[in-house]
């Protein structure tokens, strides 16, 4: 396992709760994008399989550093043209002790809108997976608000389980129907963008104990890499913003949304972060 460099004891801590580098994107300096990381205070991050025959890859990229864990599903937009997943299979999946969440998986019906029911079928495959096993369900949601809603109080009232919005964009009323849920919101790139006002007002609003920061790289990189490739190490940048959403210095929020993440993904919680 390849230790990341010590970080500055001064920098705030921050967790990037959702990545992607098993991506082509960082194949050509991927150790250098987690020194990157480690060095802006971003010492742990979850890396996130989208299509299950890359998981060999996001495995291994998890168990050879510390400090990485990773999460598995299929992408909402990968559905359609994926063998279907069963919940045993997923539930198999989480014997992997680094394996810290279930997906993501989801519903996309701006891009994906003629998959519909599948995407439908498979979100209750895997929220089933997360009823079962404890790990919290991590959700891409866009355009699909009001089904995405019906679905996760439909699964959480057959049996409670814990979840997480990731890059979360959509509107107030899913927002709120997420909170009174008890899952959590988490704060990418989106939220720093100079149009962005709205969500940062749905953020806003939200109980501080229920936010977290991810990147979502290579997506979505907050200003002023913004229209450039997303990494780790920018998720300082948007926790930064998050502050002042929140009127907070950059290390109470740090610590703030560090400790949402250990109460969320507790596989990655910050005692075991070596593991």
């Amino acid at each position: 396992m390849t230790a990341l460099p010590q970080t500055d004891a001064a920098l705030p801590l921050i967790v990037d709760s959702h990545c992607h580098l098993d991506f082509p994107d960082f194949d050509a300096e991927l150790p250098e994008v987690i020194a990157r990381a480690r060095a802006a205070g971003v010492t742990r991050m979850v890396t996130i399989c989208t299509k299950l025959h890359n998981l060999p890859r996001v495995r291994a990229i998890a168990e050879g550093n510390e400090g990485i864990f990773f999460a598995a599903g299929i992408h909402p937009m990968s559905v359609a043209e994926s063998p279907p997943v069963t919940a045993e299979e997923l539930i198999a999946l989480t014997r992997h002790p680094k394996m810290v969440g279930i997906g993501e998986t989801g519903l996309d019906y701006h891009y994906s809108a003629d998959s519909a029911e599948v995407q439908k079928v498979s979100l209750r495959v895997h929220i089933r997976a997360a009823q079962e096993t404890g790990l919290p369900v991590i959700i891409h949601s866009r355009d699909a608000d009001d089904d995405m809603a019906a679905i996760l109080t439909e699964g959480f009232h057959e049996k409670p389980y814990t979840c997480v919005m990731h890059c979360f964009s959509s509107g107030s009323d899913l927002a709120r129907a997420a909170l009174d849920l008890g899952f959590y919101l988490s704060m990418s790139g989106v939220a720093t963008f100079p149009k962005s006002g709205a969500i940062r007002e749905i953020f806003a609003a939200a109980p501080l104990d229920r936010i977290l920061v991810e990147t979502d790289s290579p997506y979505l990189a907050p200003p002023p890499h913004r229209g450039r490739r997303n990494e780790p190490a920018y998720t300082a940048l948007t926790a930064q913003v998050g502050a002042q959403v929140f009127g907070l210095t950059l290390s109470e929020f740090a610590a703030a949304t560090s400790a949402n993440f250990d109460r969320l993904f507790t596989r990655a919680a910050a005692p075991a972060a070596a593991v």
